[in-house]
């Protein structure tokens, strides 16, 4: 062999060593691909994207995040689960919208792609973590506030957009328990003390509108919901209405001021929307259970992005007016003013990276 083709040889042979790990790159310049999809579209998740898109610059990801506009529709956001699949993305987060009728179907995505669950588990999927807070926890504060907000007891409704997740089931039984004073709660039939015809069932001191949570399939439903119940409570003293879902509380509000009833009834919170923060902070609203939805998104993300899956429950927070610590609510105080400006400053400084 020639000089001058053994040098031609040795360098085509360089050139193809050379390609072989940037073909063995991911998208870009070696960036994972990850995507998050959400249970509905909500300012809750607006927030999410947020912490998500902090981790996703900090740990060179490529990032799609996606909230269906079909409000907690399984089907819908399977489709967009499936197709991540199938473009072999290197991890999904999803929000599960129904954990006992998905579950097969994420077993088998799972089983290629690492998964992992966000805000609502499904814990029999093979997912690699859940990031989320305790939401029975959670719940139980959410009876305490009650609990303070009416010391001795009175009419409660709870409303929220189903009650078929994990995550709306551990929520409402831990506002329950607190209520009745026990574990797994299961609460008396009677009739309201003060209307016979209002379908209440009873735990410990509080009546609870028609035995049951109050479902609204979503927030284009909410205020409706709402106001069916406010109409048929009017009148009766020591009202405390309930919102478990982010869109709740500020649709109560808003339902009450529109029957001017804002004045007779106290509205327990859970969640972050701005609205529900604002109606803290004039007053409308008594407090809010919070859960931290920029850490689902950067932790989430995180995880599957340094394939480290030990994530800790992120804690709950209670936020109330005045902020001021109370033994008796449990969980961490933060001033609605204060928690704003700080949620908005972490969003911000995201929206730069």
């Amino acid at each position: 062999m020639s000089i001058v083709l053994r040098v031609s040889v040795i360098a085509a042979l360089a050139a193809v060593l050379a390609c072989v790990p940037a073909c063995g790159k991911k998208d870009g310049a070696g960036k994972a691909k990850i995507g998050v999809v959400t249970n509905c579209t909500d300012e809750f998740w607006d927030i999410c994207d947020a912490g998500a898109r902090k981790a996703a610059a900090e740990f060179n990801v490529d990032l799609l995040f996606r909230q269906p506009e079909q409000a907690f529709d399984a089907k819908a956001q399977m489709e967009i689960v499936e197709s991540w699949a199938k473009q072999g993305l290197d991890g999904i987060v999803v929000s599960v919208i129904n954990p006992k009728g998905q579950t097969e179907d994420l077993t088998r995505i799972a089983q290629k792609t690492p998964l992992v669950t966000m805000d609502n588990d499904a814990d029999k999927t093979g997912r690699k973590c859940y990031v989320g807070v305790d939401n029975y926890e959670a719940g139980k504060a959410v009876g305490r506030i009650v609990k303070k907000t009416l010391p001795q007891g009175g009419t409660v409704a709870m409303f929220i957009g189903d009650t078929k997740s994990a995550n709306a089931q551990a929520r409402t039984q831990g506002v329950l328990d607190e209520l009745a004073g026990e574990k797994d709660a299961k609460g008396a039939d009677g009739t309201h003390p003060q209307k016979p015809d209002l379908d209440v069932r009873t735990y410990g001191k509080y009546h609870l509108v028609d035995r049951a949570p109050k479902e609204d399939g979503g927030p284009d439903n909410a205020q409706k919901t709402a106001g069916a119940v406010l109409a048929r409570v009017k009148g009766l003293s020591d009202l405390c209405m309930v919102g478990l879902y982010a869109y709740n509380p500020p649709a109560i509000l808003n339902e009450a001021k529109a029957r001017s009833m804002t004045k007779e009834i106290k509205i327990v919170g859970f969640d972050e929307k701005w609205d529900t923060l604002r109606g803290i902070e004039a007053g409308e609203i008594e407090a809010t259970v919070v859960q931290d939805p920029f850490a689902y998104g950067y932790e989430s993300v995180k995880a599957l992005a340094t394939k480290n899956f030990d994530v800790k429950p992120i804690p709950y927070r209670v936020v109330t007016k005045d902020g001021k610590p109370d033994p008796a609510l449990g969980g961490e105080a933060v001033e609605a003013a204060k928690f704003q400006a700080d949620l908005r400053a972490k969003i911000g400084a995201a929206q730069k990276k």
